[in-house]
């Protein structure tokens, strides 16, 4: 997959592109459907296949306050896009100067001078430009101009049942109410977090469980406070399953002022510190409580881990 970051040339000089536009935060089954569809066109086409995206999302320029969590840093949507099949994501710097930028001029600029759009497929609902004052309409009407064609499509609904499509917003909202399988689902895939491992308290290893305290950056999205079942990733490739909580440990805290992600890998033994983890939430196993004393607490840790043993095996096989 190529990504392009520099529109002042055109990166696929004589050819003509089929291309998507939009965040896509998360790369969730929604995203996935249109860019198969972009995929499928361009091919018929003889055309160059293209994920036209952001380096962060547009709110966080436009209204910060509003700005949600992120779903995935750019490295990892970088990452999901290419397990497309995408011959090409170009990724426009998203600033002061691009949120002031018109719908038109956004259109002749990237579209047509850089890109040589000849399809360009999005949902029915897209918006974009300066006050999202572009829209399918703007589109078509410009393709009738600059020889392209805009195909809206509609989005992918939800599979449970629920009335409304698949959205990088439900599935935050599934995670903030720690419904992992639901937010599993939407994404076709565990919900997975990055961060650096660094040194705690060491109070897990006081008690018989060692635990790696995973930094995650701000900004990205977080399910609830709870314990959840998952698997934890190293950067040789080597999993381990992995009971995880996260929360504010109100044994042992009584305001502590963020959640904490505690990762306790089983079947393993060494020094985790500094590396980049990768954690993968696969199940939720229970709320985060507090416990009279240490003895109670080891007890449901030790129970925590069985569990999570178990439905790991159950989902990856680990």
């Amino acid at each position: 997959m190529q990504v392009v970051t520099d529109l002042s040339v055109a990166p696929f000089p004589g050819e003509r592109t089929v291309l998507t536009i939009g965040v896509y935060d998360g790369v969730h089954v929604g995203h996935r459907t249109v860019i198969g569809q972009v995929r499928e066109r361009a091919a018929r086409e003889g055309a160059k296949s293209v994920v036209v995206t952001f380096d962060r999302h547009p709110l966080s320029v436009v209204r910060p306050e509003a700005a949600p969590r992120l779903l995935a840093n750019l490295d990892q949507k970088l990452e999901l896009l290419e397990s497309t099949g995408i011959d090409a994501v170009v990724i426009v710097p998203f600033d002061d100067a691009q949120a002031n930028e018109t719908p038109v001029e956004f259109v002749e600029r990237v579209l047509v001078n850089s890109l040589a759009a000849k399809v360009v497929i999005v949902g029915s609902d897209f918006h974009f430009g300066h006050m999202r004052q572009g829209n399918v309409t703007l589109l078509r009407e410009m393709g009738e101009r600059h020889d392209f064609t805009c195909e809206p499509v509609v989005l992918v609904p939800r599979a449970d049942g629920i009335d409304e499509p698949v959205s990088s917003t439900a599935i935050r909202r599934a995670l903030a109410g720690g419904e992992i399988d639901t937010a599993s689902r939407m994404l076709g895939r565990p919900y997975e977090v990055r961060g650096t491992v660094v040194s705690g308290d060491q109070r897990g290893r006081t008690i018989g469980f060692p635990t790696a305290n995973v930094q995650i950056p701000n900004g990205m999205c977080m399910p609830s406070d709870g314990v959840y079942a998952g698997v934890y990733t190293r950067p040789d490739g080597s999993e381990y399953a992995t009971a995880i909580n996260l929360g504010r440990r109100p044994t042992f805290y009584a305001n502590q002022e963020a959640s904490l992600l505690e990762a306790y890998l089983m079947d393993f033994s060494g020094d985790l510190y500094g590396e980049t983890a990768h954690v993968k939430f696969l199940a939720f196993l229970r709320s985060e409580k507090q416990f009279s004393g240490i003895d109670e607490l080891r007890q449901q840790l030790q129970l925590d881990i069985e569990h999570a043993r178990q439905a790991v095996r159950a989902r990856a096989g680990i």
